[in-house]
């Protein structure tokens, strides 16, 4: 193993199956496995399958957040309704904040004058 590291409760069977049984929640995996939560994130980087069963495991819990909201948003949940609309609608104007970008999505260019005040004349404050 590298580093002289031993996994001696853990195997790559082992770790996939708590993977998909914890939804990819590794502190929960790990408990599973018997393991300390580090040991088993650790094993999970040294081992391609288990980094692919995690990414799979993940991916179905936002394909599952996705249809949850979706249900939502049928259901007229104004929570879900705004969520929805704030995150994926701002090309429409729904947004909580404006964000200026220069021209391609690029920063904004900022241009800096001179200013001679003397060229003014000053005026005087009404008491």
């Amino acid at each position: 193993m590298p580093g002289g590291r031993t996994y001696s409760k853990l195997n790559i069977d082992k770790v996939k199956n708590a993977i998909n049984e914890a939804h990819g929640n590794l502190t929960t995996a790990a408990r599973m496995c018997g393991v300390a939560r580090q040991q088993f994130y650790n094993f999970i980087k040294t081992h391609s399958d288990a980094q692919a069963e995690l990414k799979q495991a993940r991916e179905s819990m936002i394909d599952n957040a996705e249809s949850a909201l979706y249900s939502a948003i049928l259901n007229r949940e104004a929570w879900a309704i705004c969520f929805f609309l704030k995150t994926q609608a701002k090309h429409r104007g729904y947004v909580e904040r404006t964000e200026y970008t220069g021209a391609d999505g690029g920063p904004v260019g900022i241009k800096l004058f001179d200013f001679d005040a003397s060229a003014y004349p000053k005026k005087d404050k009404k008491s």
